[in-house]
């Protein structure tokens, strides 16, 4: 997996960043499940995931907060 810089996430549209939230859960759900199972290669993975979601959030919030307080 690539590392995603935020300048790179704060570029995309609300709607691919919802979408790559969506194949970020999906796929740190089945890391954890093999990881369980003993089948990862690299537990890293879930780390790396994790916080990639979590820049994805970062600026959905912020793309969230500035369009709301424009509306204001």
């Amino acid at each position: 997996m690539a590392h995603v810089k935020a300048g790179s996430i704060r570029e995309m549209s609300v709607d691919e960043i919802n979408t790559r939230i969506g194949e970020l859960r999906e796929e740190l759900f089945n890391l954890r499940f093999r990881n369980g199972l003993k089948q990862l290669d690299n537990p890293l993975k879930i780390r790396e995931s994790r916080r990639e979601m979590a820049r994805l959030l970062t600026v959905l919030n912020e793309k969230q907060r500035t369009e709301s307080a424009a509306k204001a």
